[in-house]
């Protein structure tokens, strides 16, 4: 993007009909370090990848609790996700305090769309520059949505932003038809496994990755690094039996030719159905 005469007031409307400063806003969010959402019927998970300004600092905390009920993960800039998470859960707050009831998911993602949007319409103000992944849990059943600094929100199954995410967005199209009936760790699962396709090569651990789960009978909370790293050795050892055990099946069917033949027929066919939509 380069600097134009329409770019100057978050108020003034380029002859194309686009507000620069917010699609500034919105190219914040892609800049961030990489945050995935994924829910079932019961469940809610999120991951994101940390990450440090150097060596000898500690990363930013991307995920946040809002509610028993409600979490967020966050990408783009990192002190408006605070704020707004405050703002989350100042009204969680309130609206538990006024009804006794917990803050139903789509309301208070409406209240927050509301509030970028304001950002939106005012010279004196600027956009936040911040996506917001919400996960929550109500009467209705399990939520994931994602904010918009535009003050547009959707909802989803799945769903990826921040740098590198497109890898884990193809990942997640692939698989996001069984997440309705996944189980919690299944769940938790198929995030390492969205986070690693973000990661570019480099080794999955627990210390550059954070995962929260909020579901049914389990309040959001946030999974400590031991049980990640548990869970991150378990599928490398799955991994790991997987490829030999093959092997025998291989040999036995090397001794005929056809057989041979309607192998490489097989794995061609798994080939093609794991190409990524935007390579095809």
């Amino acid at each position: 993007m380069f600097r134009n005469q329409y770019d100057t007031d978050v108020t003034t409307w380029s002859p194309a009909g686009r507000l620069f400063q917010v699609e500034y806003a919105m190219e914040a969010v892609k800049q961030g370090s990489a945050a995935i959402g994924l829910r079932s019927k019961t469940h809610i998970v999120l991951g994101c990848v940390n990450k440090a300004n150097s060596e000898l600092s500690s990363h930013q905390k991307k995920i946040f609790k809002v509610d028993d009920h409600i979490g967020v993960a966050i990408a783009g800039l990192t002190a408006d996700g605070r704020v707004l998470s405050r703002y989350m859960r100042n009204e969680c707050i309130n609206y538990s305090f006024t009804y006794e009831s917990p803050l139903p998911v789509g309301r208070l993602v409406v209240q927050l769309a509301d509030k970028a949007q304001v950002c939106t319409q005012r010279s004196w103000k600027r956009p936040y520059g911040v996506g917001l992944l919400v996960a929550g849990l109500d009467e209705s059943g399990a939520h994931l949505y994602y904010n918009c600094p535009s003050g547009n929100y959707f909802e989803y199954q799945a769903f990826a932003i921040g740098s590198r995410s497109q890898a884990a967005k193809t990942y997640l199209e692939r698989r996001f038809e069984n997440f309705a009936d996944s189980s919690r760790d299944d769940l938790v699962k198929d995030a390492l496994m969205a986070i690693r396709e973000t990661l570019q090569g480099e080794t999955l651990k627990s210390s550059i990755c954070t995962v929260a789960v909020v579901g049914v009978g389990e309040p959001f909370h946030i999974l400590d690094q031991e049980t990640v790293q548990q869970m991150i050795d378990a599928f490398d050892i799955v991994g790991e039996k997987e490829g030999p055990a093959a092997e025998p099946d291989d040999a036995a069917a090397g001794q005929e030719v056809e057989a041979e033949q309607g192998a490489a027929a097989d794995q061609g066919g798994s080939t093609d159905e794991g190409v990524a939509p935007m390579d095809i």
